[in-house]
């Protein structure tokens, strides 16, 4: 009875937070904490066999070297408690062991990477030390605890509502859209354009997620940040709408006839600002690897918004559409560039992007 009431909260569970993943564009294999079970005693064997094992106070335990308590002696790392049970640290050794063995009895992989709030970092160190001393991780390859820090209001707390709860990221999503759709109004009625109730609601969705995937990851992630509707949606800055506003730039100079499909055959290029651009874009590769060693995702926001800004100045200072062969086919294809690469690299970091706002 206990274990279908189980099963059936995780299928409640399961729909309530796909709704999310679907409006987040996020696509997970599952493996729940229970896909790990078969394997709790086999980490005991393991570790009693390579005589880690310590029995203390009736506990199953491993003593953490270089971890100490406050009374300067060793903190255990408990893997079975008095009673028989298991715990989150078993679980975890398990996973471990289990991802870095060899296909079929484990996943074979060579990099594994956990990312929770910065006060598991002790939990995940003793862990990993275990697993480590288990002779469990291959030597080439890695195990990295990814650590971030808290989303706080503009009053520099804990993010909130009015009334004191816990904020709900489906209510924060919703929040952004309807913000970013009060916005979008505004601009249609400012400029006098008119638009059908489908361009609204995909435009000020993208917008709203955008804005708000891009003010977490534009952060330095081991860092506290407070969050601001008014600041992640502004159209100047490093957020979103930003970034969404240079693309948005490029694709009206294909709407308006330039031709961006050059075969990049006989470019000219003489201006400062040409030259600026194709510098900027060159570092996209760079930026890419740093952020696969370094797991900082701002490092490439950090990048996309230096390229929209330099982008935005060669737009702004130099002619493309009125400019002479071959001046006007150079500056297309660096339009070109320069759109396929805010492309890609918000596609990496999952965040829509717009041909028109």
């Amino acid at each position: 009875m206990s274990l279908k009431a189980w099963g059936l909260l995780c299928d409640q569970s399961r729909q309530e937070f796909q709704s999310i993943y679907d409006c987040l564009n996020i696509h997970l294999i599952e493996r729940g904490e229970s896909f790990y079970n078969p394997y709790l005693t086999d980490v005991i064997k393991d570790l009693d066999e390579a005589k880690l094992l310590v029995i203390d106070d009736g506990a199953k335990c491993v003593f953490l070297k270089g971890i100490t308590g406050k009374n300067g002696k060793q903190l255990p790392l408990i893997v079975q408690k008095s009673d028989g049970g298991f715990n989150y640290a078993t679980t975890d050794l398990a996973a471990i062991r289990y991802r870095f063995n060899k296909p079929p009895y484990g996943d074979g992989a060579s990099r594994l990477i956990y990312v929770t709030d910065a006060g598991q970092a002790n939990h995940f160190a003793g862990v990993f030390q275990v697993a480590k001393r288990a002779n469990w991780i291959p030597q080439d390859a890695r195990l990295e605890h990814v650590p971030f820090g808290l989303v706080q209001g503009e009053d520099g707390k804990k993010l909130k509502t009015r009334s004191g709860e816990t904020v709900r990221l489906r209510d924060l999503l919703n929040e952004a859209i309807e913000r970013a759709k009060c916005d979008l109004l505004g601009r249609l009625q400012e400029e006098g354009r008119k638009e059908d109730d489908s361009f609204i609601s995909k435009v000020s969705s993208a917008i709203g997620i955008a804005a708000v995937k891009y003010a977490d990851l534009s952060q330095n992630r081991t860092t506290n940040y407070q969050f601001s509707f008014d600041k992640m949606l502004a159209l100047q800055g490093n957020t979103a709408p930003y970034l969404l506003y240079a693309l948005v730039r490029i694709a009206g100079i294909a709407r308006k006839g330039g031709s961006l499909d050059s075969d990049g055959n006989q470019l000219h290029f003489s201006e400062p600002q040409e030259w600026n651009l194709i510098r900027e874009l060159l570092k996209f590769d760079e930026v890419i690897a740093e952020v696969e060693e370094e797991l900082l995702p701002n490092r490439l926001c950090n990048y996309l918004f230096e390229l929209s800004q330099v982008f935005n100045r060669f737009y702004d200072q130099i002619p493309v559409l009125r400019a002479e062969n071959p001046s006007k086919k150079s500056r297309l294809a660096l339009c070109r560039l320069t759109a396929n690469t805010l492309k890609l690299g918000m596609n990496l970091l999952g965040i829509p992007t717009l041909e028109r706002m």
